[in-house]
């Protein structure tokens, strides 16, 4: 595989800081650019970010000293020196989606974790391991926006990537109806415990958009593509409900479920055990081995303990049971930043290379 160029635009919010410490020492990705709002423009990326440095590992060395563009007023510049880029800015939805749409016409791809085009139908919203197939689109956007390399790809809200991929595995048993509460961590918010005073020994019980998106993104995921659209599924019917609860990373999601044919809890647990998509056939750098693990104690999984799992992109189940009022309950924990943000979307990007999309 070719070393491919990328930016960062975002590069100063958590999830950018998450996407420079997983693209350090990448092994397809090579990050020559960086981008943020025009406060942090001619900066070096140490000095931008600063105090306001989040992760555990230190910044890369091979970006503390890169000077950050301005995101909207360097389009071209950046478009110039780069072979695609990921986004995460902190703009308004409109905002991001004509910024996204100036890069793609710019003839630079994105690879998005915003949510401003998550609902526009010729943008994929893909979780590699269940809906790789959606990038097909994008020939369709490309001929919308008269761009022959530039397209935008968008990966799905984190607060659902920790129950879709254990439904997924179900679907052929005639997914119905599905509940699920999500108990989602801090950095979620772009929080630490210093920035967020108000959560400690609290719960706070509503995130802005969060429901509908938790509700609605499954749906496009599910769908199909029928011509030069993605058409959301019909079914199944989701309700959800999200607290932002004092946990530093990963979200957990307590799921009950009914199907058109129960299927015994044996054939649940075999299907999350066997489970596996293009991720780990292409065996993607990011890809866990072992996507969905099912974990038999009865007080796992835990955020504390398990959502490091497989480089914090594997997804963890644990307390099967059958339910008075759906057919099955159990518990989901995935990491919010890595699986659910930039991890998630580098996998994306990982798969969009594999299939020549960046070339």
């Amino acid at each position: 595989m070719k070393k491919y160029k990328v930016g960062i635009i975002g590069a100063t919010g958590m999830v950018g800081q998450r996407f420079a410490t997983l693209l350090e020492n990448h092994p397809w990705f090579e990050v020559v650019c960086l981008a943020a709002s025009p406060r942090s423009k001619g900066k070096a990326y140490k000095d931008a970010v600063g105090a306001k440095w989040a992760m555990k590992k230190p910044i890369p060395e091979s970006m503390k000293d890169m000077i950050i563009y301005d995101a909207s007023a360097d389009i071209n510049e950046i478009a110039s020196q780069v072979d695609f880029c990921f986004c995460a800015v902190d703009m308004k939805k409109d905002e991001i989606k004509a910024l996204e749409e100036s890069y793609a016409k710019a003839e630079c791809p994105i690879v998005s974790n915003n949510s401003a085009h998550r609902s526009t139908p010729d943008v994929p919203m893909v979780v590699p391991e269940i809906n790789p197939e959606h990038i097909e689109i994008i020939e369709a956007q490309k001929k919308r926006l008269g761009t022959k390399r530039g397209f935008i790809a968008v990966k799905s809200n984190c607060s659902l990537q920790s129950y879709v991929p254990a439904l997924h595995p179900l679907m052929k048993y005639g997914v119905t109806k599905a509940l699920a509460c999500t108990y989602q961590a801090i950095s979620g918010a772009g929080k630490t415990f210093e920035t967020m005073p108000e959560i400690v020994d609290n719960v706070i019980p509503f995130i802005g958009g969060e429901e509908e998106k938790s509700e609605q993104e499954p749906l496009k995921i599910w769908g199909k593509i029928e011509g030069d659209k993605i058409v959301n599924s019909s079914t199944p019917s989701i309700t959800t409900q999200c607290l932002r609860v004092p946990v530093s990373d990963g979200h957990t999601a307590a799921v009950f479920v009914s199907f058109e044919n129960k299927p015994s809890k044996e054939e649940i647990l075999t299907a999350w055990k066997e489970f596996s998509g293009v991720p780990q056939e292409l065996k993607l750098p990011s890809a866990p081995k072992q996507f969905l693990n099912y974990f038999t104690e009865d007080n796992r999984p835990q955020a504390k303990l398990d959502r490091e799992l497989e480089g914090g992109m594997a997804v963890s189940i644990g307390r099967l049971r059958e339910d008075s009022q759906y057919d099955y309950k159990f518990v989901c924990l995935s990491h919010n930043t890595l699986r659910g943000a930039a991890g998630g979307a580098v996998l994306m990007a990982e798969l969009l290379a594999a299939k020549g999309y960046f070339d």
